[in-house]
């Protein structure tokens, strides 16, 4: 019996058509069947089930079901002989248990045992979408949803590889094409039918993944940089009196424009309290004082801490926390009071601060309350990113946090909207889960955790170009979530209006240089003046042989040289800063142009590349004022002006098990490669992020 019923294996890709009845199975395996030049088989138990009502009148019994399964696996196997590459089942012996389980709430041991173990690369579960037509076998055209629940119940409790299909004929061809090219794809690269179906739940392409993992084995290649970016070589300076012109001149023009400012917010605060984490996990009270530790680890960041611990806005809520779990907290030796302060501060029982967003955690202590980086954000997006009295915020956020944010934007939206009479609007976004990217081990494979799940992570900041480019905005305001401080608002919003002032005045021009090049008269002198505004105001080179170029084909150049998103990047001086600056890069044609770069994109090993680094004299803010809209008033595809080619392999570690993982080219340097660039030199004051607890001790963090 079990022999009859034990299926063959083979190279060949199985895919299997599965559901109630009536939902189209048989249709789509002809379809597919042509469609990839192969072979499919049809269902036993028509045939057999026809004969039967034809001579007897009787209809399907109990006992019916295992000769059934009997001739659908000889079908299949003797099939295998003639099938390409693929061989496409009508049904399966799973269908036929999930019946028997239905008509008789009992099933054969024999059946069960096969349906459990037949294999195959795909099961597609056919919807109910499509009309229930009757014939000499159907009986069941109501309760259609809860038959079709029972039959998914199935898969999932056999844990098989499915994908459900709905729509009309055309559509669900048209997608089951798709998904079997891709399933055929990842089955060359190595991976199994679970993990395609991971892939496609996360709809992450299989092309996608492929570059990834061909960046992982190749590398990716450094940036090359021509010469850092300085003041009057890339870098503009302006007096305060000029700063104050430009901001008048937003101001004056802020009314006719969609604005919003966009905060890149998501992620724990992990790296800001990395020093304490250690400290907690190294640390074993009573077997060493915290002064040993401090000499046996030579940590620098400690003793700042400790010393200067009542200053930070969350001391009182810490020592609240503490005292509640132990009553005789003051009684206690300072080492154990340091100690049980920056447990309570971190545990998960406890106030969990490195778990949260950084945008929840108390940054500043004001006279009468203490103040979140959401809430500064609040009040800082209705001083200078406002129009009409009404400011648009849009922070991106983890899913799991989206709720602490809400809670603390009703918590304070309105005493900031009562007293800058502005009306704040909040929305959010999440980073798009098909952004994640594949990991990979160091022997360059799939990396797998406990249970057998290949390992996907968010892929970098610069997979919120997505959620930039989802905004309806005439201009955007990027700044960091953690780049914030306590009171200086005017002084913030002089200059991030001068930012916007600037990208406005540089957008006109630019706008009116493109309607006259749609105009077939422009001519040969406007041509020329376009050529030195692109040299001298956007640093952009025309090719080297354009005055050969016709009339036609140089217009053609300036128009695609000059219709790009625009962006005004603030530039700080360096003053020690870890992170990206700016710099003139070559491109692989020897195009020389400003760029944003991140100090993992620089070969240090290269003598030239070090001393070019060294040589910088400014750090990028992450203070960023965009134009996302063309001439005509609608939106860039922002993902057409990408550079792929300038992402980042980084290496992790999960479970004590090291991976190495791609990441997509930065949000503001590799992700806006392409864009239309200026740099201008801002003040320091307007640059203050907290990359580590600490710097909430720095003046800017601190009240006056």
């Amino acid at each position: 019996m079990e022999e009859n019923l034990k299926q063959l294996q083979s190279e060949i890709l199985k895919i299997t058509l599965y559901g109630p009845e009536s939902t189209g199975k048989t249709t789509l395996s002809q379809q597919l069947a042509s469609e990839f030049n192969t072979v499919w088989i049809p269902e036993f138990a028509r045939d057999y089930l026809q004969e039967k009502w034809e001579t007897k009148k009787e209809i399907c019994s109990e006992e019916d079901l295992l000769p059934i399964a009997i001739g659908q696996t000889k079908l299949e196997n003797e099939a295998l002989q003639n099938a390409n590459s693929i061989l496409f089942c009508d049904t399966n012996l799973l269908v036929t248990k999930v019946f028997s389980d239905l008509y008789y709430n009992n099933c054969h041991p024999s059946l069960e045992k096969a349906a459990k173990k037949h294999k195959y690369d795909l099961f597609f579960l056919t919807d109910i979408d499509v009309p229930w037509e009757a014939d000499d076998l159907r009986d069941r055209p109501e309760d259609r949803q809860k038959t079709l629940a029972f039959f998914e119940e199935a898969l999932i409790h056999y844990n098989k590889p499915y994908i459900k299909l709905s729509g009309n004929q055309e559509e669900r061809k048209s997608k089951a094409v798709t998904i079997i090219n891709q399933l055929i794809k990842a089955k060359q690269l190595g991976f199994s039918s679970y993990d395609f179906i991971e892939m496609h739940h996360r709809k992450i392409d299989i092309d996608t993944v492929e570059n990834q993992i061909n960046y992982l084995k190749k590398g990716i290649q450094k940036t090359v940089l021509d010469r850092p970016a300085l003041i009057n070589d890339g870098i503009l300076k302006f007096s305060k009196e000029e700063s104050q012109f430009f901001s008048t001149f937003f101001d004056e023009n802020k009314n006719k424009l969609k604005l919003k400012k966009f905060v890149p917010a998501s992620g724990a605060a992990s790296r800001m309290f990395k020093f304490l984490s250690e400290f907690i996990n190294d640390f074993k009270l009573g077997d060493e004082s915290i002064n040993a530790y401090i000499n046996r680890k030579e940590d620098k960041n400690l003793p700042v801490f400790l010393v200067a611990k009542e200053k930070f806005s969350f001391h009182s809520e810490v020592i609240r926390k503490v005292k509640s779990i132990l009553p005789n907290y003051d009684e206690l030796d300072k080492d154990t009071r340091d100690y049980w302060f920056i447990k309570t501060m971190l545990s998960k029982d406890h106030l969990d601060f490195a778990n949260k967003p950084k945008g929840v955690l108390p940054f500043h202590k004001y006279k009468h309350h203490i103040a979140t980086a959401i809430e500064e954000h609040l009040n800082e997006s209705a001083h200078y990113a406002s129009s009409n009295k009404k400011a648009f915020i849009h922070f991106t956020v983890s899913k799991e946090h989206q709720k602490s944010f809400e809670t603390i934007v009703q918590k304070t939206k309105t005493s900031i909207e009562e007293k800058t009479k502005t009306t704040i609007d909040v929305r959010y976004s999440f980073q798009n889960e098909s952004t994640d990217v594949i990991a990979l081990d160091l022997n360059n494979n799939p990396f797998k955790d406990d249970n057998d799940q290949l390992v996907f992570r968010p892929g970098g900041h610069g997979a919120l170009i997505e959620n930039l480019n989802n905004l309806d905005a005439d201009v955007v305001f990027i700044k960091n979530i953690d780049n914030v401080i306590q009171n200086h608002i005017e002084t913030i919003t002089l200059y991030k209006k001068a930012l916007a002032g600037i990208l406005l005045q540089y957008q006109s021009t630019i706008f009116n240089y493109l309607k006259a090049l749609h105009n077939d008269t422009v001519s040969r002198e406007l041509i020329d003046e376009i050529v030195f505004f692109l040299k001298e105001k956007l640093n952009i080179e025309v090719l080297e042989d354009f005055h050969k170029y016709t009339k036609e084909s140089k217009i053609e150049n300036l128009i695609t040289a000059l219709n790009r998103p625009i962006r005004v990047c603030g530039m700080v001086k360096n003053e020690g800063e870890p992170g990206g600056g700016p710099f003139w890069v070559q491109d692989k044609k020897g195009n020389v142009f400003l760029q944003i770069i991140e100090s993992s994109q620089i070969d240090f090993k290269d003598e030239y590349q070090a001393r070019i680094a060294q040589n910088a004299t400014h750090f990028n803010p992450v203070d960023i004022v965009c134009g996302l809209k063309d001439f005509h008033g609608n939106p860039f595809d922002l993902t057409h002006y990408i550079d792929k080619n300038s992402g980042f392999i980084v290496e992790k570690n999960k479970n004590g098990k090291p991976y190495r993982a791609y990441e997509l080219p930065g949000l503001w340097n590799g992700a806006m490669a392409k864009w239309l660039t200026i740099f201008v030199e801002v003040p320091l004051i307007t640059f203050n992020p907290v990359k580590t607890v600490n710097d909430l001790l720095k003046p800017a963090h601190q009240p006056d």
